[in-house]
């Protein structure tokens, strides 16, 4: 069974994606260590915590992590796993692990911060990790923040939350959902389970 590695900041409870990665035939793993991730057949980065305080966490494994990236790893960041795949953050200092140019900036305007709850995918660009998911399915929420990539081919899913802003990503063996898959349901597990299956190509 391929093994994947959930990495922990600290913060947040993991079980819930561990469990969902379980349910999909992975063996779920959460760990801190750069010996694990770079023996991990995959890497998930998963949805809770601060960005400051992440990015001091990763500071220990990053070259490993981004090592292992390169080298074909396939990775799925959730929420502030998918803020961490750019290079800034407004919610603090620190750097990302800069896999892609772009920053992530504030939820602003008159809504609710933070968005929290259900809400529609747009799908914009068709990608293996959507397989099965229809347009406009719901998703799981809760963020304050998202993702402004510069290279606007990798958006594979948009959503409205008083702007219209990056909720999927895709790119090589790199994916990133602003939302909770592990918190979506079947869409979720869905889309758990279309990540499975490129692990175990």
């Amino acid at each position: 069974m391929p093994e994947v590695v959930i990495f922990d900041y600290g913060v947040g409870n993991l079980l819930s994606l561990k469990c969902a990665l379980e349910k999909v035939g992975l063996n779920a793993k959460i760990s801190v260590s750069a010996q694990q991730l770079s023996k991990a057949d995959a890497i998930a980065l998963p949805g809770v915590g601060n960005f400051s305080a992440a990015v001091t966490k990763l500071g220990a494994v990053k070259e490993q992590l981004v090592y292992a990236v390169e080298s074909g790893t396939p990775l799925l960041g959730i929420c502030i796993g998918l803020q961490l795949f750019f290079q800034e953050s407004d919610e603090g200092a620190g750097e990302g692990l800069a896999l892609f140019e772009g920053k992530t900036v504030r939820l602003a305007g008159s809504v609710k911060v933070p968005h929290m709850g259900w809400n529609t995918l747009r799908i914009v660009k068709q990608d293996e990790i959507f397989e099965g998911v229809d347009n406009e399915s719901y998703v799981y929420f809760v963020h304050s923040l998202y993702p402004v990539p510069a290279d606007k081919e990798i958006v594979c899913a948009e959503t409205e939350y008083g702007t219209t802003f990056t909720s999927a990503i895709a790119s090589k063996n790199v994916y990133g959902t602003q939302f909770h898959p592990e918190k979506s349901g079947d869409v979720g597990l869905k889309i758990l389970d279309n990540f499975a299956k490129i692990v175990r190509r």
